[in-house]
């Protein structure tokens, strides 16, 4: 699945448009992160234990987007965006968002096909059965 924060795709046509798909988690950090982050914060510099927190967020709400865009049947997503927030002082919100899509890939000779969607064609697609020579 191509997952994208442009609104097209180079070298693919958007066939349909399935509607917007997200994936959200609201996270806290552990009270032993928490104390080892308030003696890191004192001296400066990137806190660790937050920074794999937050990572570990993003790649969850990425999961569950494409999960919920493959459910409806997309092959790609365009317009993808990150969103956090705050609630309380404890948890922290984030979310992934975009559009649910079926792209189809351009064959050599279009004059918009790219590399990359001419490989594309040249690969047999996931649940294809092999094509004979």
């Amino acid at each position: 699945m191509l997952i994208v924060t442009s609104n097209d795709i180079p070298g693919y046509r958007i066939e349909a448009v399935l509607g917007e798909v997200m994936g959200m988690t609201v996270r806290s950090a552990n009270i032993g992160a928490n104390f080892v982050a308030s003696f890191r914060s004192i001296g400066g510099g990137e806190v660790n234990e937050y920074t794999k927190l937050v990572y570990e967020s993003r790649q969850q709400v990425m999961q569950r987007m494409w999960q919920e865009a493959v459910n409806r049947g997309a092959n790609a997503i365009v317009a993808m965006r990150f969103d956090t927030g705050d609630i309380a002082q404890a948890f922290s919100e984030v979310c992934a968002y975009g559009t649910a899509v079926v792209a189809e890939p351009l064959p050599a000779g279009d004059p918009n096909a790219t590399r990359q969607s001419i490989q594309a064609l040249s690969q047999p697609q996931p649940g294809t059965p092999p094509q004979p020579f």
